[in-house]
């Protein structure tokens, strides 16, 4: 028989090995054979007996109090996004009765995105590139509906160029992809995708099993573009309204930065050559 999952319990486990005794205070006496905390340290920091932290580790008891998680949150020095991905954990899950729809992007957003004079595209939960403008595929040609942003940035070397620090974007990546699924790990979408990118790419089960979680939201991505060089754009991501976990990412230049000329040019490169003729004539 196979055993239950046990997802509080890899949680607490993975996240108390990032922490040092030096972080939480705590001193240190002859050799330590474990990484990070001891299951009775953090015990004791967080007011509980250790038993009843090992019932936690183990799965014996998956419903602790929210006083209980909160004061685990804070000695594994958890953010606001992964804490609220702990409080998640242990909360009662609705059943599922059925598999869950195929993602789909509302008309109106498409018909947005392809208007858009920026790259723009939509992604799913499980990070599926939904819809994308030619501007997007102008910036990297793996954005094109049918892709997937985890096997393009970990298993294509192409894409992997592009970004001058790949393994921290590669690690932001891997963190919001988690915080995209939630709790909702036993839809088979994610168990297959999980699964076969675990053993496709040893850095994706590396970052996979730190239980890293991040809000996916606006940031600054410098980019290595192999036809205009390096670039640096602002990149949003927005809830698509009426789904569930679908976003629009949007990336975007400083007016009259050097990035928003590499921009114009790669727009200029992403029209058809008719329009781009007309587009010069007219210039």
């Amino acid at each position: 028989m196979t055993e239950a999952p046990n997802p509080l319990g890899d949680f607490l486990r993975a996240r108390r090995e990032l922490v040092t005794p030096e972080q939480a205070g705590v001193p240190v006496l002859g050799v330590r054979r474990v990484p990070g905390l001891r299951r009775e340290e953090v015990a004791m920091l967080a007011g509980i007996s250790a038993d009843y932290y090992l019932r936690l580790e183990r799965g014996r008891d998956r419903r602790p109090s929210v006083q209980v998680l909160e004061a685990l949150a804070r000695v594994l020095r958890l953010d606001d996004d992964t804490r609220a991905y702990l409080l998640g954990l242990a909360a009662d899950k609705p059943r599922r009765t059925r598999r869950p729809p195929r993602e789909t992007v509302p008309p109106g957003t498409a018909k947005f995105v392809a208007a858009l004079p920026m790259p723009a595209f939509v992604e799913g939960r499980y990070l599926d590139v939904l819809v994308a403008n030619p501007l997007a595929t102008a910036l990297s040609p793996r954005l094109v509906p049918g892709g997937n942003r985890l096997r393009d940035v970990f298993l294509d070397p192409a894409e992997q160029a592009m970004f001058p620090d790949w393994e921290r974007a590669a690690a932001g990546l891997v963190a919001g992809f988690r915080e995209a699924v939630g709790t909702d790990t036993d839809n088979p979408r994610f168990i297959e995708l999980v699964g076969e990118m675990s053993l496709a790419s040893p850095l994706f089960r590396k970052l996979w099993a730190r239980h890293d979680v991040r809000h996916r939201g606006s940031a600054v991505m410098p980019f290595h573009h192999p036809l205009v060089g390096d670039l640096t754009l602002n990149r949003e991501k927005l809830l698509v309204a009426g789904t569930e976990g679908v976003m629009l990412v949007v990336y975007h230049a400083d007016p009259g930065s050097e990035a928003a000329d590499k921009l114009a040019l790669l727009g200029s490169a992403a029209l058809p050559p008719a329009t781009r003729v007309e587009s010069d004539r007219l210039g």
